[in-house]
């Protein structure tokens, strides 16, 4: 059996730390005081204990008592396992995002692919999701759902936060003031770096009839307006001509020389791949569309959209306690 043995440095280091965080309370409430999870220890943690060898239960019980002779804290033999999953998930310390809570880290140990762990920890940190709000992307496969290539728009937008029935007497009137409504979870699926604009915004052709735009934002990190138009049905050409009109117009009036150019996007029911390869979607830089749910889909729904295997969606829940 390959020998289990403590870098004593590492292990010095370790119980400093979690002494320097022991809340300061007097006698035996110091004893059964915890701190507030501390990532970067639970990191070092999780090193030294890969670094010994492979951990054994009975190692694992001689480290936690150990630490709560030393630093006066026992952690479960469970909890010291996935420290060392949690080494092993995010190697370098550069990895890591220290403003997460353990919490979420506990949910990222569950994604299996390295690439789309780093990408849900990166997007959790920047934009500070709750526990529910990783759970819900990570059931709806949001990393699989990235648009590749030069386009803003992901494919499909799910939808199920807005409460609405998936039915053709859905008007384009209520699927936008459903969004509004919903607004902070909107701008969610849209992703990082948008932010509202208005609604029904109304442009003036040179012939000085108006028309109006259902939801304009901001992408303050691509500097540039983009626009949505909302369909309730399928994408049509006169729906494409329209977009393409609109991003004119508003490249025209509201695009300032530091702004690059305005994107549009048409977010609709269904979408024949004939339409896009052979209109002016299929080379534009400025124009897209995307497909939209307004249920949670399941995990063979979204492997057929994506063309690729998909960990299956669940609604985000009550975490258990167990796991963290």
């Amino acid at each position: 059996m390959e020998k289990y043995t403590l870098d004593p440095n590492c292990y010095r280091d370790i119980v400093e730390r979690l002494q320097q965080r022991q809340p300061a309370l007097l006698g035996k409430r110091r004893q059964a005081a915890r701190p507030r999870p501390d990532i970067l220890t639970y990191w070092l943690i999780g090193q030294l204990l890969d670094g010994a060898g492979m951990p054994t239960r009975a190692s694992l019980q001689d480290f936690s008592q150990r630490l709560a002779q030393d630093a006066g804290i026992a952690y479960p033999l469970r909890k010291l396992r996935l420290m060392r999953r949690f080494y092993r998930a995010f190697p370098g310390q550069q990895s890591l995002y220290l403003d997460l809570p353990w919490s979420h880290y506990c949910l990222l140990l569950t994604i299996k692919k390295p690439q789309a762990r780093a990408f849900y920890a990166a997007e959790a940190a920047a934009g500070h999701w709750s526990i529910r709000e990783l759970a819900r992307q990570i059931g709806t496969a949001y990393y699989e759902r990235q648009p590749r290539g030069p386009q803003l728009a992901k494919e499909p937008f799910v939808l199920e936060f807005l409460g609405l029935e998936q039915t053709a007497k859905l008007s384009e009137r209520a699927l936008e003031s459903a969004l509004l409504d919903k607004l902070q979870l909107f701008l969610l699926e849209l992703g990082r770096g948008f932010a509202f604009v208005a609604r029904q915004k109304r442009v003036a052709a040179p012939n000085g009839k108006p028309s109006y735009i259902d939801l304009v934002f901001y992408h303050f990190l691509l500097k540039c307006f983009v626009l949505i138009d909302l369909k309730a049905g399928a994408l049509s050409h006169r729906d494409i001509s329209q977009m393409d009109r609109y991003v004119r117009l508003y490249d025209d009036k509201w695009r300032q020389p530091s702004d690059q150019p305005t994107l549009g996007i048409i977010l609709c029911r269904e979408k024949e791949p004939a339409l896009v390869q052979y209109s002016i979607l299929q080379e534009s830089r400025q124009l897209s569309a995307a497909t939209y749910q307004l249920y949670l889909p399941s995990s063979q729904e979204l492997s057929g959209w994506l063309g690729m295997p998909v960990r299956p969606a669940s609604p985000p829940g009550p975490m258990k306690k167990s796991l963290f």
